[in-house]
């Protein structure tokens, strides 16, 4: 019986997570890996998040977006889950949206992280 969890995200550009995870300063292996679980199971994933218990978090596309993966019964991080999720879902869409204001024209102008962990950005494009 598999101990392993998909848990559902709305992450769906591989270069922006794998940026977003590198901003939390957590170490990623790229390409697909195997998901190192329970009494040596394993599943398949895009990212790979070694920890040093030999149980591993990955990310795996699911055709829609890519699904945390991992034996959640030895998650070894700061953060719970459902924060370690929200940090990495944060800095994914932090990138998502300069990438795509910054191919509509746009440059960031400002930044400006809040007290409350919100960021304000402010883009802005000059016309001739």
């Amino acid at each position: 019986m598999s101990h392993f969890s998909q848990i559902k995200t709305q992450i769906r550009n591989l270069d922006s997570l794998k940026e977003a995870l590198t901003d939390l300063g957590i170490s990623w292996k790229p390409g697909t890996r195997e998901v190192r679980g329970y009494r040596g199971q394993t599943h398949a994933a895009e990212v790979t998040i070694e920890q040093d218990n030999g149980y591993d978090i990955g990310f795996k596309w699911n055709g829609l977006e890519y699904e945390l993966v991992s034996d959640l019964q030895y998650w070894q991080q700061n953060l719970s889950v459902d924060g370690f999720l929200r940090q990495v879902t944060q800095r994914y869409a932090y990138h998502t949206v300069v990438k795509e204001t910054t191919r509509a024209g746009f440059q960031v102008a400002e930044q400006q992280k809040n007290k409350d962990g919100s960021i304000r950005l402010l883009v802005q494009r000059w016309s001739a």
